[in-house]
């Protein structure tokens, strides 16, 4: 029986608030202020608790639609590609992970009996949040698995994690990026990460990507704006981040949470506007920023998908869309590709 363990290794390129200095000045001397870019800064300990409950909101079904998806077609997935290993960008709370570990392990264990193992190299910013998913990963999984974990931002790392994530058998890889964070990424940002994704795949590694889907507009501005507020606190939080790591002077009570729907860019934008005319200083960059009563700053985007959209994206960067797994209702999608 092979013995369980779990590994955690650093990949930085840059120091973290020096990196942040530099998102930050650029997207608050934009036109408009444009803080988009740069989603991650949503997510300090505070803004990930509130992501998870945003997530559990009926006007939210990105997350429970994709495991709905997971649940059905990770073994027919996990088949089609026969990888031992899983890569993921973005891991958090591994939540739907386990659907992709259960085919992987089950595969294995039926191909090879007495060698289950499987080896999981989750990436994710948090290194608590890592060692914590990783601890209870294997408790439920005992001598099944093991873990490489890495530390880092997936934009940043990611020649890293790819070129470092292989283990010594070189067995295929299955990289998945899941929650449709893709989304978040402007077009020309999109097919550059797309493109080194295409560079740190080997011939028998395939990439499956959470995408949402083209719909209602209704139903897209109500993901992005809850009866109960607690989107408009997740967003607002920026502002305590700035506030905290940069030395800020925003009072989120002057700002108000907005989303709406862009049918021609198909996609949806968050907001945060002004309330009253006002200065804000911010002592880390050096800056007073101005704001006009009802002037915005643009705090996320999130492109939607359609299978001919998801083809194109795909081609453009080099890969191949072998299929793009949906719900019956159409909401959401799991684009599988490679590169041959």
């Amino acid at each position: 029986m092979t013995r369980k363990r779990v590994t955690v290794a650093f990949l930085r390129e840059k120091e973290e608030l020096a990196q942040m200095t530099e998102d930050v000045r650029a997207g608050l001397l934009g036109k408009p202020k444009d803080l988009s870019p740069w989603p991650k800064y949503l997510y300090d300990e505070k803004g990930s608790e509130l992501f998870e409950e945003i997530t559990a909101l009926p006007e939210y079904y990105q997350t429970r639609t994709e495991l709905l998806i997971l649940e059905e077609k990770a073994p027919e997935i996990v088949a089609r590609t026969h990888c031992r290993e899983l890569v993921e960008l973005g891991s958090g709370s591994a939540s739907k992970t386990r659907t992709l570990l259960d085919a992987m392990i089950a595969n294995r264990e039926s191909s090879v009996p007495g060698d289950g193992q499987v080896r999981y190299v989750p990436l994710d910013v948090s290194e608590s949040a890592l060692r914590s998913s990783a601890r209870r990963l294997l408790e439920e999984y005992s001598s099944s698995l093991e873990i490489s974990g890495f530390v880092g931002d997936f934009d940043l790392s990611l020649e890293s994690l790819l070129a470092r994530s292989r283990g010594a058998e070189k067995p295929g890889r299955l990289i998945i990026f899941l929650g449709g964070t893709i989304g978040n990424f402007k077009p020309e940002r999109r097919q550059k990460f797309l493109q080194r994704l295409r560079g740190g795949l080997g011939e028998r590694d395939y990439l499956l990507i959470g995408v949402d889907l083209v719909k209602d507009a209704r139903i897209l501005e109500a993901a992005y704006d809850d009866k109960t507020g607690i989107t408009a606190r997740f967003n607002k939080n920026l502002l305590n981040v700035l506030n905290r790591e940069l030395g800020g002077e925003f009072d989120p009570d002057l700002f108000a949470h907005q989303a709406h729907y862009d049918a021609g860019a198909a996609r949806i934008e968050m907001w945060l506007d002004s309330k009253v005319r006002q200065k804000v200083a911010v002592a880390a960059l050096g800056l007073e920023v101005s704001f006009e009563a009802g002037e915005g700053m643009r705090t996320e985007i999130s492109y939607k998908f359609t299978l001919e959209s998801v083809a194109d994206a795909f081609e453009k960067a080099g890969l191949r869309l072998l299929e793009l797994y949906t719900d019956e209702e159409n909401l959401f999608g799991l684009a599988l590709g490679t590169t041959r």
